[in-house]
């Protein structure tokens, strides 16, 4: 799934949907309960390839246009960490790689992520501002935002 596009489609979603149908998209919080795993990706180029941004979508279900501030269709939001693990635990699942990579563990291959601040102690409005300040993948540093 692709979380953003709960906030961009919520805008208009309505107008070209039933009830019904609508209740059945973008259930993060219904189809784990299920049993399912959930994986979470960008659908990049058609959204933003940033997962911050994702998490935020899929934590507050804030419509992009203001108009859904509590959240669109707010029962199917989902805490930091099980969008964190969608977007890492869930994925590594989806490619049939559970076995080495998805969770920091010895033995683990890991591409890690430091944040410019903790997303488990961010308001969930202020999720979408956490910045990435560097990426590492295969052990080296690939990404480091430049110091202000």
């Amino acid at each position: 799934m692709q979380p953003y596009h709960a906030i961009d489609d919520g805008r208009w979603a309505a107008m070209r949907l039933d009830p019904a149908r609508l209740r059945g998209t973008y259930v993060f919080h219904s189809l784990p309960a299920t049993g399912a795993h959930l994986a979470f990706g960008s659908d990049w180029t058609v959204a933003p390839l940033d997962s911050i941004l994702g998490i935020y979508a899929a934590v507050t279900r804030r419509t992009l246009d203001g108009r859904h501030p509590d959240g669109w269709y707010p029962a199917e939001k989902i805490g930091v960490e099980q969008a964190l693990r969608a977007y890492t635990a869930g994925v590594a699942y989806a490619g049939g790689a559970e076995s080495r990579a998805g969770v920091l563990r010895p033995g683990m291959q890991a591409d890690l992520v430091l944040l410019d601040r903790d997303p488990f102690r961010v308001r969930p409005e202020q999720l979408d501002r956490v910045r990435v300040r560097a990426t590492a993948a295969g052990g080296r540093i690939v990404y480091e935002r430049a110091r202000r």
